[in-house]
């Protein structure tokens, strides 16, 4: 049976960080769906999720077992459409963790068949955050070296 797992976010932007759990995913997983979502908390994003589908895309050309998806339901009801079992999110510090594990019990409530696997972020990406990114970048700053791809 393939193993699919989908790593959910709004990646606004995404990052380093980002690319680095998908690319560990892929040690353990069959086909990683990185899924795009519409937050309802975050009413506007800052990057157009159009900008950021194209670029994550670029990424993963010569990956077939990456795909790049938007989708604007719950992410246990997306990863039930996708057949996939799995969801992978990475953890930068314990933060982190309270949030994701509230998050990951709910999804379990909703779709019991759904496990998470926590990835601890690589010590050289800890210190990136997409909300720290679009800070930077509103204010002027190089965002370039935390970016998988040129903006």
């Amino acid at each position: 049976m393939k193993k699919t797992a989908i790593f959910p976010g709004t990646f606004d932007p995404f990052t380093k960080g980002h690319h680095d759990i998908v690319m560990r995913s892929l040690n353990i997983f069959d086909e990683v769906i990185i899924g795009i979502g519409y937050n309802s908390a975050k009413k506007n994003r800052y990057f157009e999720i159009e900008l950021m589908v194209d670029k994550i895309k670029s990424i993963y050309q010569k990956m077939p077992q990456v795909q790049v998806l938007i989708y604007n339901e719950l992410t246990s009801t997306f990863a039930k459409k996708h057949d996939a079992v799995f969801l992978v999110r990475g953890l930068r510090n314990t933060t982190d963790f309270e949030y994701e594990n509230t998050i990951s019990q709910m999804n379990r409530n909703l779709n019991p068949d759904l496990e998470t696997v926590f990835l601890i972020t690589s010590p050289e990406f800890s210190a990136i955050s997409s909300t720290i990114i679009r800070e930077v970048h509103k204010y002027g700053g190089k965002i370039e070296e935390y970016l998988p791809y040129q903006l």
